[in-house]
This record gives structure tokens, sequence and C-alpha cells, in this order.
């Protein structure tokens, strides 16, 4: 990262009142979102960098950067196409198992996610009207989802809203799905080290994170290579610099 660049991020709303530098904050941000780590850990490790801090601060700087972050990157989104696998996946959250909406198109490139506390037609509706909300998304053509019978409620109900094109198919056939099942052993793999989550709110943003770095790592951003890790980390930076 140039001196200009470092100047700007310090200036940025979002950081101030921080004591430690930008770049450090997001070091630490990108590498926690990325990796299977404790927040314990990721404190050591800067500790061998000669950055003195507590993980509780670094769990603070996941809450306050990993949403903004997701929500900066979208617009950069390559589109997704027309052929959707939906499931849900169970998240611990203060020792009860709550649900993990997520969508990945036909070529793995996540679609969006929703955190629900209920697996009803309802909270498919909200994650459909989420996921057709973004910009990098397209109407499906087809959804492919398990034999949950919420689905086919909820997709009647959106095409008779007109939010919903009348001639998507529903297809519920579990092997389908195997694309996002195996997408979801990242996010559990991630969530592993810290044994679920404190509450809601902290699970929500923290997921946040997760896929937005996950986004990155599939590509999903034009001219980001999945192991490009300069390329990813001055992309991340860009985003966080206040608007010239």
């Amino acid at each position: 990262m140039s001196r200009r660049q470092l100047a700007k991020l310090r200036t940025d709303p979002i950081f101030k009142g921080r004591q430690f530098t930008a770049e450090v904050i997001l070091w630490a941000v990108r590498w926690y979102l990325m990796v299977p780590i404790s927040y314990r850990d990721l404190e050591l490790m800067l500790q061998d960098r000669d950055v003195s801090i507590a993980h509780t601060t670094i769990f603070r700087w996941i809450q306050a950067y990993a949403p903004e972050l997701e929500r900066r990157l979208r617009p950069y989104l390559r589109l997704s196409n027309g052929s959707w696998r939906v499931d849900e996946a169970y998240v611990r959250v203060k020792g009860c198992w709550i649900y993990l909406y997520r969508a990945v198109d036909s070529r793995d490139q996540t679609i969006d996610f929703l955190l629900s506390a209920r697996r009803d037609a309802e909270a498919a509706k909200r994650f459909f009207r989420k996921a057709l909300g973004q910009p990098h998304t397209v109407n499906p053509r087809t959804i492919a989802v398990d034999r949950n019978p919420a689905y086919p409620c909820a997709t009647a109900e959106m095409k008779a809203d007109g939010k919903l094109w009348r001639s998507a198919r529903l297809r519920q056939y579990k092997f389908l799905n195997s694309i996002v099942e195996q997408d979801h052993r990242r996010v559990k793999r991630l969530i592993r080290p810290g044994l679920g989550f404190s509450g809601f709110h902290t699970a929500r943003r923290t997921l946040a994170g997760y896929e937005a770095m996950a986004m990155i790592r599939k590509e999903q951003v034009r001219d980001i290579g999945g192991r490009d890790m300069r390329a990813q980390a001055n992309f991340i930076n860009k985003l966080l610099l206040p608007a010239a």
C-alpha cells in the first residue's frame, strides 16, 4: 500500500478513533475472514509482527468492517447466471442452531445469503427478495432446492406478486444441490475455530465478511485472481478508501 493510500485510509470516517493504522486493521480483517483461525491465534500472529493487541479488539474490527466490506463489494461482482442452487446450512448461535440460507449459481459463484431464526416460506421469500435485489444477480431460470415444502409455497407467491419470473422452474432434487452443499463446508470450516457465535447480529456481521472474502477468492471480481494475494489486498484497500 502506498503512503498516499494509507493516508486516505486513515481519514476515512470508518477508521476514525482507531488506535491502530488502517493497514494493520485491514490485514487482520482480511486474514480472519479468509482462513480458519481464532481471534486468540490471530492475536499471537500480530504479536509476532510486533503489534501488541487484544483479541477482543480484533473481534470489534470484524464486527465493524466485515459487513462494510461486503456492502462495498457488491457493485464489483460479475453477473451470476440464471441457474440457482439454494440450500440451508445450520449455524450455532448462543448454543442454538439457526438457519443460514445460501445460494450459488451453476459455476459456484455466490449469489447471496441470509441468516434466519426460522425455516419456513416467509424466510425463503425474504431470502429470494434479498438475492434478487443484488446488483450482480438475474431472475433465475431454474432454482434447485431440496425437499423443503416451504420452497414451492414461497416461489408460487413470488410469481403471483411478479417478483419472480413465471417461467422459472423449481427443481426439488437433492443431488442437484451438491455444489452449494460443498460450498457450505467452507463456511463451516471458518466458523469452527470460534465454536459458534455469541449473538444473532454478531453472526450476521461475521458471515457477511466470510461471504465477501469468498466472493473475491472465487474470482467473482474482474481481474482479481483467486490466488493473487497482493491484488486481493489492494482491492480491499481500494474498497475502503473514502470517495475522492
